[in-house]
């Protein structure tokens, strides 16, 4: 099993900075969080939940259009950690930003169903 647990969520104003943190727990014989492919999703409530970022096991990143050039997503091996860096911070980047991660190779990296493992979320509030 994989536990993944995210914090680093806050209330920030336009123009700000935060930094996500996912720790992953990993209890599988053999696995180890190297061998993740892990990605951001944010939803607002009545939406649907969307790709922020994504990283596979070969450090290879993908990004949403609206946060390109903004964030960066970045894992520390020896930290079990994934983060989320985000710089710039507009109120409509206001969701509740939640992590996963799968050890197959995923042939989309969009889709939060795709993923076997996923976080509850920490919330972030950006205030105009």
């Amino acid at each position: 099993q994989v536990q993944l647990v995210e914090s680093g969520g806050g209330s920030v104003q336009a123009g700000g900075s935060l930094r996500l943190s996912c720790a992953a727990s990993i209890s599988l014989p053999g696995y180890s969080f190297g061998l993740l492919s892990m990605a951001w999703f944010r939803q607002v409530p009545g939406k649907g939940r969307e790709v922020v970022a994504a990283i596979d096991r070969a450090d290879i990143t993908n990004y949403a259009d609206s946060v390109r050039g903004r964030f960066t997503i970045s894992k520390d091996g020896p930290k079990n950690t994934l983060y989320l860096e985000m710089s710039s911070l507009k109120p409509e980047d206001t969701a509740m930003y939640s992590c996963a991660a799968d050890f197959r190779r995923l042939a989309t990296w969009e889709f939060w169903e795709k993923y076997a493992y996923r976080g509850q979320g920490t919330q972030v509030t950006v205030s105009a």
